[in-house]
């Protein structure tokens, strides 16, 4: 039987978990399109519910295109989308990135991507940043929040092995002396004002990045620091 309703009962719990106090209340989020699903089954993950469009010969509940599009996230719509359990892991290594004050959920859910691209263990969202399971976070990360764990750490002490701050006032800059041995944790600051002085102060140590304007994305400042940390000199 083919839903025509958007407001279903079975598809309002989408509509709910665009919002992020609905899925705070449910620990479930959403995600749309093929690819991701498709990266979500590779990995392990099964779906709560699935919905596609009526006629596209894909597995779920048949949906008519109008009410899909009415439900989706997409500005161009989508063909299938998912539901799914969220999954919060421990903060751990080898490799981890922590992310303090990083608002932006595309820049959450690009981090997450740079985290799976170099092969971090972990991303962990500290205070002030954006949910790694809101729409925009999970678009941004092409699949990558089903492959790398994400956890939650409010204190610094809370986190994996040494830890690197990324500010722009250091004095050593990525490259400017070798990486520690052992567990790592890379502290990323939000988008505007950076890392807070006190936390800096409290981190194992701090590095800088040499650019010729004022700053830079946190998304790419992340993933400019993974590549440092990780690549073969």
């Amino acid at each position: 039987m083919t839903i025509h309703n958007p407001q279903h009962p079975n598809l309002n719990q989408v509509t709910l978990l665009r919002t992020r106090r609905g899925r705070e209340r449910s620990s479930r989020f959403v995600a749309e399109g093929e690819d991701l699903i498709a990266a979500a089954a590779t990995n392990g993950w099964k779906p709560v519910d699935s919905f596609v469009a009526e006629g596209s010969g894909l597995s779920g509940t048949e949906v008519s295109e109008e009410a899909l599009a009415e439900v989706s996230a997409l500005g161009s719509g989508t063909r299938a989308l998912a539901i799914y359990e969220q999954r919060w892991a421990q903060p751990g290594g080898p490799l981890a990135v922590w992310l303090h004050g990083v608002g932006d959920p595309g820049n959450v859910g690009t981090i997450i991507r740079s985290a799976h691209a170099f092969g971090a263990s972990s991303v962990i969202l500290g205070p002030g940043s954006a949910d790694p399971f809101g729409p925009k976070a999970v678009r941004a990360s092409m699949g990558a929040i089903f492959s790398v764990a994400v956890a939650r750490a409010d204190q610094i002490e809370q986190l994996p092995g040494t830890t690197v701050a990324l500010a722009a006032t250091a004095s050593v800059e990525l490259d400017g002396a070798p990486w520690p041995n052992g567990e790592l944790t890379l502290l990323i600051g939000a988008e505007r004002d950076g890392l807070p002085d006190a936390i800096v102060a409290a981190a194992s140590e701090a590095r800088s990045i040499a650019i010729n304007g004022d700053s830079l994305n946190a998304a790419m400042a992340a993933t400019i620091a993974l590549y440092s940390c990780t690549r073969k000199v």
